[in-house]
């Protein structure tokens, strides 16, 4: 009897939420605020570095340019292949007539090729004149100068800057190459406007890579 007494005084002290759910359970030992701190800052520390591995990582996706790999531009009638570089694109048909293929790319650059009939006995004198005819025809120039006259593996390369009185047209650049594999021979004929120092040295890249 006096052990019901003492358990019924025992349940008639706990609160109301204790008699409904049973008597709290211990929660065990309790971990000190400066050991919570102590264990945080290498955690926040690892989620830290890894926030920032993944930001360096993205950087450098978007720095990185996209593609990477040059697209070869065959044209098989004219007997050369170029390597289009990313950014360039072939086109089906060349704007210029006479020429059997092209590519562009949204700098202002445009490279053609045809080929040439016959055998060239004299390369330089060969690309001087088709330089003077397409000076003409393309740049339209006020004044125009020779900016590089040199041979190349197979023939010879003349380059020229054409610049005008107006302060609507920037300066126009253009290369002419003949080039002869196989025993054939083909002109590789490069076009630029404006013409800047970034972009002519991509025109003359794909206009080296002929072969």
């Amino acid at each position: 009897m006096e052990r019901d007494d003492r358990v019924r005084t025992r349940w008639d002290s706990l609160p109301p939420s204790a008699r409904m759910y049973g008597t709290p359970a211990d929660p065990g030992p309790r971990v000190p605020r400066r050991a919570l701190g102590r264990l945080a800052r290498p955690v926040l520390a690892v989620v830290a570095a890894a926030g920032l591995v993944a930001a360096l990582a993205l950087a450098v996706l978007r720095l990185m340019p996209s593609g990477g790999e040059a697209t070869p531009l065959t044209d098989t009638l004219a007997g050369v292949r170029l390597a289009l570089p990313p950014g360039w694109e072939e086109e089906k048909v060349a704007p210029v007539t006479g020429f059997t293929s092209s590519a562009r790319n949204d700098d202002g650059g445009l490279v053609m090729t045809r080929p040439l009939p016959g055998e060239i006995a004299d390369p330089r004198a060969g690309v001087k004149d088709a330089a003077e005819h397409y000076a003409r025809l393309l740049l339209k120039g006020d004044r125009v100068k020779v900016v590089d006259d040199r041979p190349v593996a197979g023939g010879h390369t003349r380059a020229l800057l054409a610049r005008y009185d107006d302060v609507v047209n920037r300066p126009a650049y253009l290369r002419v190459t003949l080039v002869t594999t196989g025993g054939k021979a083909a002109l590789v004929l490069g076009l630029l406007q404006p013409e800047e120092t970034a972009a002519r040295q991509a025109l003359d890249g794909v206009m080296a890579s002929a072969r």
